[in-house]
């Protein structure tokens, strides 16, 4: 079989995933075998491919082949969020560049609108996914306003509702003047920002005296309502009672004493704005308080703000402080270093306002989802989440599940004419809610009224792993009884409280049962010098250009090397090309190996018997290794495990002790012995480097139909032969000690030398002999009682090895360097005897760590000894 010089990753990926594909190998129903379920964390519909994604969804894959290939019923599900806000965004931008303004069009007209702005763009991401080689059962790909989905919110909704945990009051909320809804406590981003700090001078009522305060929002004094200082604070307690009037509009608001004032703070007199800041609304509500929305919804001014009306608050910023200024209430002005709220969404600033949503009571929800961590039912990986899992949870708030919003699952709330609501799914249903609750009051469907918001795009999330096997709208159906509980949710840590914590409760509420038994909380890739990566500092690669410079199996490889759990990802694209460089290792072994010829009259010389015999234990000693790490999500460690057996002991050590010689053919049981084993370290690598696996599976022998890799079954394990791990171990030594030799000595390895050994521990052995006498070139191997004269000589455990000179050494250059090697050692020991001779050092530093300087020190004096007895048998020759 011709095998192409150089392994072509697009061909090759594009061919096997076509197939796959075309076999239905990602697609799972339920049977009678054991379900491993994965549900994706869907990306918004609106978004491509990044970094992040790549490294979520090839550690999503990972396990997904692997389980396949341990023989379960592997079911990845995939799906897209409809991300509300950011969609809407969209939506609006594109209908504005046609030049439509949302505010023209109906509900209905507007919807037909995003949902052809989702069809034509929505879902690229998905398609990006198949790039990488993601095995997801496509067929089952779900989106959160699919009938299914939308229907499963509206029925969570009306049941929330009806227990009461659902309620609609007056709240300070985060609201975000630029998509124009209120977004939660998790969707605010708060960064440090410098700004300034204006002290402003407020005068008393009928006198010529002022009272200052300091602030960042000099425009918000427009809705302020009172003045507040600390009772204990004698510089004002005087004042408490009186009145002063606000700058520029010179309205009357109270000074009044609250213990909350922070008295070092500014001048420790507080401008109190009830409607623009979540703690001057709560002293608001204590001292009863007036209330004055001086911005409209897009952050502009209101006309309650009386001055600056329709214009923005930053402009205001501007603008009212000229005038303070000019008007002489500027007391001074300072450099000032604070946090400000930005939307997740939208980066717009936050701006706190009072309105009118719909909350989610939380706290009965939270305790089983908390205990259920606690406990361990469900594990982090790594552990150190439950902490900040914990602290969130016992401290969690009621939930605004309201968005002011079309695109979305409309609440499904009816206002009746008599002042009450019902939740329904529909006006007939509302109607007859209507009747049982009001029975002597007729309604008709013109006097209902639907709320006209949407619920938070997390509110469709966080029935994701029940609602997308249809598990609310009936939950005794077959495959929410087979697939759930999903095995492993792999997500980042960022979305804890978003997504995690309340899928968590959604399960314990919904299905009494966990949603997930393991969460892998992945960390965040950043650039090389640990900046996150972001579009703006242009320091985020397109995944797609990598996956076209170095193979998709090179870029999964790549970024499972450097990602431990939890851990941040510092990527450099030089992780992609090691990745490429496996590929391109692992297909020169394959030319290699395909390229032997066998003889069936050729006997199995023991040197391959031995080899064989050594490699078998050492797969399944690494095969265990890695399985170990599987079992602790230490992807990354079952990796490397795999890649070193590949490229050092297979590649390297195994493939060089069995090769056989220029033109010579091989015998038949060491190739197939050699096949097989390249067959089974396909099979380990196979999850994390799906593409050329099967490429090389498929052309180390014919296979017949549906014998692909992706659905064979992983290696039994055995156990390995720990004496001949050790034996090679100490071969592996000898090997590297003679070749640094000759490369000393600059004795070539074309020349054949003798190798003398002197047991001084009485033990040998011989099963590697014939290993090294091939690999090093050695004529012969003799044992001798005595240090022989004229040799070089160096030491593996207590055995001293020889070889004996050559008439090609100079043998007066060669005692020089041996002299200068004896007094950097003598040196050496000479400053481990002084750290060991160090009382504090000996009895205050670890066990194991005195125990290595005693180490080096017997290393040291066993090579002074032998650097002596070379020395000294140069000069007797």
């Amino acid at each position: 079989m011709e095998i192409s010089s150089k392994y072509n990753p697009a061909a090759t990926e594009n061919k096997w995933y076509s197939h796959w594909m075309a076999n239905k190998y990602f697609h799972s129903t339920p049977d009678t075998r054991t379900p491993y379920t994965i549900v994706i964390p869907p990306p918004n519909v609106t978004g491509v491919l990044h970094m992040g994604h790549m490294l979520n969804n090839t550690i999503q894959d990972v396990l997904i082949r692997r389980a396949r290939m341990l023989g379960m019923n592997a079911c990845w599900v995939p799906g897209t969020d409809h991300a509300s806000i950011a969609t809407e965004a969209k939506v609006v931008n594109k209908l504005k560049q046609e030049g439509i303004d949302k505010a023209t069009l109906s509900r209905e007209e507007f919807m037909k609108h995003a949902w052809e702005w989702r069809d034509k763009h929505g879902g690229i991401i998905l398609e990006q996914l198949k790039r990488l080689g993601a095995s997801c059962d496509w067929e089952r790909t779900a989106f959160t306003m699919d009938e299914t989905l939308y229907e499963s919110v509206i029925d969570v909704f009306i049941d929330l509702f009806d227990k009461g945990f659902i309620y609609r009051g007056v709240r300070m909320v985060n609201w975000d003047p630029q998509a124009l809804t209120a977004v939660s406590d998790e969707e605010v981003v708060y960064k440090e920002v410098r700004s300034k700090l204006y002290y402003i001078n407020y005068r008393l009522k009928n006198s010529e005296r002022y009272i200052t305060i300091a602030t960042t929002r000099p425009e918000t004094i427009l809705g302020d309502t009172a003045i507040c200082v600390h009772p204990e604070d004698e510089r004002f307690s005087h004042l408490v009672g009186k009145t002063v009037l606000v700058p520029l509009i010179e309205r009357e608001i109270p000074i009044i004493a609250d213990e909350y004032v922070d008295r070092e703070f500014g001048t420790g007199a507080l401008k109190i704005t009830p409607a623009h800041d979540i703690n001057d609304y709560n002293l608001g509500l204590k001292h009863k308080l007036p209330s004055v929305d001086i911005f409209n919804d897009n952050g502009t001014m209101s006309k309650d703000a009386i001055l600056f009306v329709g214009h923005d608050r930053f402009e205001v910023r501007k603008l009212i402080v000229k005038q303070l200024e000019e008007e002489g209430f500027i007391n001074r002005i300072e450099d000032y270093t604070n946090k400000v709220g930005y939307s997740e969404r939208t980066d717009a600033v936050i701006e706190p306002k009072i309105s009118m949503q719909w909350f989610l009571k939380m706290e009965d929800l939270a305790k089983p989802a908390l205990d259920v961590v606690e406990n361990e039912n469900i594990k982090f990986h790594p552990a150190k989440f439950r902490n900040i899992y914990r602290h969130w949870m016992e401290n969690v708030k009621d939930w605004c599940i309201s968005r002011q919003l079309w695109w979305g699952q409309q609440i499904p709330v009816f206002y009746l004419p008599n002042g009450e609501m019902v939740a329904a799914k529909n006006k007939e249903e509302a109607l007859r809610k209507a009747s049982e609750l009001y029975p002597n009051t007729r309604f008709t469907h013109d006097q209902l009224k639907q709320d006209e918001d949407v619920v938070d795009t997390w509110f469709s999330s966080w029935l994701w792993p029940i609602s997308v096997f249809d598990g609310i709208r009936k939950p005794d159906n077959l495959e929410i009884n087979y697939y759930y509980p999903t095995n492993d949710l792999v997500t980042a840590p960022d979305i804890i409280f978003f997504w995690v914590a309340r899928m968590i409760m959604a399960g314990m509420e919904y299905r009494n049962a966990i949603p997930f038994k393991n969460v892998y909380f992945t960390g965040i890739v950043r650039d090389k010098h640990g900046r996150k990566m972001s579009k703006t500092l242009g320091n985020s690669p397109d995944p797609i250009d990598l996956i076209e410079q170095f193979g998709a199996d090179g870029v999964r490889m790549g970024m499972l090397l450097m990602a431990p759990a939890g851990n941040d990802l510092p990527f450099d694209p030089a992780l992609c090309e090691q990745g490429r460089n496996f590929s391109n290792k692992i297909w020169n072994a394959l030319r290699l190996v395909k390229g032997w010829k066998s003889d069936s009259e050729l006997v199995q010389c023991n040197d391959a018997k031995v080899a064989i015999l050594w490699f078998r234990s050492r797969f399944h000693e690494a095969f265990a290794q890695a399985e170990v790490h599987f079992a602790k999500y230490r992807l990354s460690d079952a990796l490397m495990t795999i890649y070193k057996l590949i490229w050092d002991d297979f590649c390297s050590w195994y493939l060089e002790m069995i090769k056989p010689g220029m033109n010579q053919p091989i015998d038949e049981k060491t190739l197939e012995a050699t096949v097989s084993f390249f067959e089974d370290l396909m099979k380990l690598l196979h999850p994390f480097m799906p593409f050329i696996t099967e490429e090389i599976w498929h052309l180390l022998r014919v296979r017949n139909e549906g014998e692909d890799l992706i659905v064979s079954l992983l290696p039994q394990q055995d156990q390995a032969n720990e004496e001949i791990l050790r034996l090679f171990n100490v071969t592996e030594e000898i090997i590297n000690g003679l070749r640094k030799l000759r490369s000393e000595k600059n004795i070539p390895f074309r020349e054949p030398v003798s190798l003398l050994v002197k047991h001084n521990d009485g033990v040998q052995d011989e099963t590697f002999s014939g290993i090294i006498k091939r690999l090093c070139n050695i004529s012969e191997i003799k044992q001798v009682n005595e240090s022989p004269a004229g040799a070089f000589g160096f030491i593996v455990r207590s055995t001293e090895f020889f070889v004996p000179v050559s008439t090609s050494v100079n043998i007066e250059a060669e005692i020089e360097k041996l002299r200068e090697e004896l007094v950097y050692t003598n040196g050496f020991l000479e400053s481990v005897n002084k750290k060991l001779s160090n009382e504090r050092f000996v009895s205050g530093a670890p066990a194991e760590v005195v125990s290595k300087e005693m180490k080096k020190r017997d290393d040291a004096i066993a090579r002074i000894q032998v650097i002596n007895e070379q020395i000294a048998s140069f000069e007797k020759k």
